[in-house]
């Protein structure tokens, strides 16, 4: 769920290779998007690939869609025009966007593609800040403001999808906006139900084989018995990096021993790279580094993700942190909650309504949605349990982690998959853009 940001600035470059174009004049279509209501700036892009134009838009929104007359902040969103009678895939990113990609849905569908960048992170951050509008329903009206103003433009159909947190914002958005979109692809989404899903921890104590597992806990032990050794190398890697840390050096790096299993198996780490609990502190630390878990406990990581652990202790839940195994040898932390690394000044109040009207929804009111897991991701955990009320399928992909795609799809889950969206969407989808990929 923690992703990294990734600034790039476009130039106006020409590349006929990849197929980049650009144009210092103003288009028609730029003069289309420009006339909308709510957009404030439209600065043409490189469009590549496929694509005729793609532009960088700046959208007016109200930072309290329940207030018509409050206060309104600037959200950023990507859009590449492939045509106006072609479909839209639009990518409900959970963080700041990077810009438009699109993936394999993009291939499968062929059309244009709208990327738009979650309230509070990156450029589309209010300011002052004020946490208490940082809520799922006014993040949902974000994206029905933005989908209403294109959807003058193209008419066609529209599938909304994301991964992680782009995920949950596709599945938030279905469910207080059922008919904006034609279908909904969330990827690795987890449905937590509690401030801190104790689902979670249980998966962390029972995926995979036992020795895996057990290798993973004697290392955290390790680190734990053995910090005062470790402790100088891992300094030095901060420093070197420009961390500061004011939650203190030892406090951060217990939080790092303690994530280190949630992040193994959401991004699929080998059980070999682990070193041997005797090694020297040096070769731990080593590892302990490149794992990086660390980072999120430094100011600059509690900066970048902010808005998302305000989110998660306010209503979208989390996990906690079990350390039955670990008290004795714990030389800092002595309640460790991820609490530590809310906004500073931040009121953090739970509200278990808004998830349980959600998975409420999504069980008993929301069609044309496929849920993709993977089998062995940490956040498959708190998938999405269907009840055969709506038309909506749900595939688990073996052995697959955080970045489980439909590329790694079985035949059968592959014919399931793309029968419910040709049949949702009344148009073939392309078959060999989810093609395994070689190795799968």
């Amino acid at each position: 769920m923690k992703c990294f940001r990734l600034i790039l600035t476009a130039f106006f470059l020409v590349s006929l290779s990849s197929g980049a174009q650009t144009t210092n004049t103003e288009s028609e279509l730029y003069q289309k998007i420009k006339a909308l209501p709510g957009v404030v700036a439209v600065r043409a892009t490189p469009a590549r690939g496929t694509f005729q134009e793609s532009f960088t838009i700046t959208f007016e929104q109200l930072l309290d869609h329940q207030n018509p007359a409050g206060p309104k902040f600037h959200q950023k969103f990507f859009l590449s025009h492939a045509g106006y009678d072609k479909p839209v895939l639009l990518e409900t990113e959970g963080y700041a966007a990077r810009g438009n990609s699109g993936g394999e849905l993009q291939s499968m569908l062929g059309g244009n593609l709208v990327t738009v960048e979650h309230r509070f992170f990156g450029d589309s951050m209010p300011s002052p800040v004020q946490w208490e509008y940082l809520t799922v329903k006014n993040a949902a009206d974000d994206m029905h403001a933005i989908v209403t103003a294109l959807k003058t433009l193209y008419k066609g159909k529209w599938v909304s999808s994301g991964a992680s947190k782009g995920g949950q914002t596709a599945l938030f958005y279905k469910c207080y906006y059922p008919e904006d979109v034609d279908a909904t692809v969330a990827y690795v989404a987890p449905v937590n139900v509690t401030q801190e899903d104790p689902r979670i921890n249980h998966f962390i104590e029972t995926v995979g084989d036992a020795a895996t597992r057990q290798k993973i806990k004697e290392f955290q032990i390790a680190l734990f018995k053995r910090e005062d050794e470790i402790l100088p190398y891992v300094k030095k890697y901060a420093d070197g990096r420009g961390w500061t840390i004011s939650m203190g050096l030892s406090e951060a790096y217990e939080y790092g021993v303690l994530e280190y299993p949630y992040y193994f198996w959401q991004y699929g780490q080998n059980a070999t790279n682990i070193p041997p609990t005797d090694a020297s502190a040096e070769s731990l630390a080593n590892y302990y580094n490149r794992v990086g878990t660390m980072r999120y406990y430094a100011d600059a990581g509690k900066k970048q993700f902010q808005a998302f652990q305000y989110q998660a202790f306010t209503e979208i839940g989390y996990y906690n942190y079990d350390i039955t195994d670990f008290k004795e040898h714990m030389k800092t932390l002595k309640n460790p909650s991820n609490l530590a690394i809310c906004p500073d000044g931040a009121k953090i109040v739970y509200n278990p309504a808004t998830m349980a009207f959600v998975y409420n929804f999504l069980q008993y009111k929301a069609n044309h949605v496929i849920y993709v897991y993977g089998e062995l991701d940490a956040w498959s955990a708190t998938q999405m349990q269907l009840i055969g009320r709506t038309d909506a399928v749900k595939i688990v992909v073996a052995d697959s982690h955080h970045g489980a795609q439909v590329s790694a799809f079985s035949p059968e889950q592959m014919e399931l998959f793309y029968g419910k969206m040709d049949s949702w969407l009344g148009m073939k989808l392309n078959r060999t853009a989810s093609r395994p990929r070689r190795g799968q």
